[in-house]
């Protein structure tokens, strides 16, 4: 039977905290962009508190998460864990996700504030505001015995790193994200310091989707002179409809005020 909490109870908190995996759930707002599930493994996550989860993105291939987390008026995520030994459980945490890119203010702080070892070709730690959480049965979810973290990603993500310090400058991961996490399969932005370095370097990225099902151009994000002539924009009519309202607005209230209705029971009498 599946209960709902709006801040996780301990039992919850110290039990995710035991797992060895766990899955993210994101999407695009268009009804025609694709959904996103990742698992994730390793010990690379927390919780903050009652209210908030974190988790060390790793680099790869798709940048999905990010590009759905960063797309305006997005953010929606999902993180569900799974019992595969002991009692049988299921735990979703639904919220709002934000990304704090590495080499941003917001990432070396939060790095610092929480003593997280960051590994090499690590681009952001995701962050999940929970606004609500559930538990679940379970009941049909198999039997697994947990053996070893998988180190193949970690080891080819130092070695990257190894080669780039060397001096070679193809091995960047600004390169690399600017090749494979500047844009979704979806073809909707993602890592900020991919696109910056796709810019500066000339790099071509990756087309993830083929056929007639795949997107037929990119979606630029909005430049921040659009989105500055639009706040300017709001500023500007919010202005003159406080003028007008402090010239005129006796007149609108008594013109909008209903007349009062003379009382059925009055008339009774």
């Amino acid at each position: 039977m599946g209960v709902y909490y709006e801040v996780m109870p301990k039992s919850i908190h110290d039990w995710i905290l035991s797992q060895q995996v766990f899955w993210v759930a994101t999407a695009p707002l268009s009804s025609d962009g694709h959904v996103n599930v990742s698992p994730k493994g390793g010990q690379y996550f927390g919780l903050v508190n009652e209210r908030t989860f974190w988790y060390m993105d790793l680099s790869g291939s798709g940048n999905e998460t990010i590009s759905h987390l960063y797309e305006p008026g997005n953010g929606r995520i999902t993180v569900m864990f799974n019992a595969f030994d002991g009692p049988p459980k299921i735990v979703r945490l639904w919220g709002k996700g934000r990304v704090l890119e590495n080499g941003t203010p917001q990432f070396e702080e939060f790095v610092a504030k929480h003593c997280v070892n960051t590994l090499p070709g690590t681009r952001s730690i995701i962050i999940i505001d929970i606004h609500q959480a559930g538990s679940s049965c379970g009941f049909s979810v198999p039997f697994f015995d947990f053996k070893e973290h998988r180190q193949v990603l970690n080891d080819i993500l130092a070695k990257k790193e190894e080669k780039f310090k060397a001096g070679n400058e193809e091995e960047s991961m600004d390169r690399y994200w600017a090749y494979k996490n500047a844009w979704s399969v979806d073809q909707l932005p993602g890592m900020k310091r991919g696109l910056a370095a796709a810019e500066t370097e000339k790099v071509q990225p990756i087309k993830k989707m083929v056929g007639p099902s795949a997107p037929k151009e990119y979606r630029k994000p909005p430049s921040s002179s659009i989105m500055e002539g639009r706040i300017l924009l709001v500023a500007i009519l919010s202005f003159v409809a406080g003028v007008l309202f402090a010239i005129y607005g006796s007149e609108l209230t008594g013109a909008l005020r209903v007349p009062k209705q003379p009382s059925r029971l009055a008339n009774r009498s």
